[in-house]
């Protein structure tokens, strides 16, 4: 059975205009240091894909231990522009938390 990231954290997305903000919070102390240490921009661009189609910056949130990810470019224009069904990027840290992890 693959484990998921989903395993390991919970998630919460979040936007403004053209950026979707999503968190990544871990479900215990020994999750974080794996997820921090795995979890890098690149992986979330690559895992994303077309979906976000600008540069993605993390943000460590150590006191919480959680990570945050400012995704540019990814909500086809914002909530009053896209056609997405998703147009709010609402479903985008379920996305996430649903990438394979070893």
């Amino acid at each position: 059975m693959t484990r998921r990231l989903y395993d390991l954290a919970y998630g919460r997305s979040g936007d403004k205009g053209n950026i979707a903000n999503l968190s990544v919070i871990a479900r215990t102390p020994e999750a974080y240091q794996e997820i921090k240490a795995k979890l890098t921009a690149e992986r979330v661009k690559a895992h994303l894909g077309d979906l976000v189609k600008g540069e993605i910056a993390r943000y460590d949130l150590d006191n919480i231990q959680a990570l945050n990810f400012v995704c540019h470019q990814a909500l086809d224009g914002g909530a009053t522009r896209s056609l997405r069904i998703d147009s709010l990027g609402k479903s985008l840290a379920g996305a996430l938390l649903y990438m394979p992890w070893e």
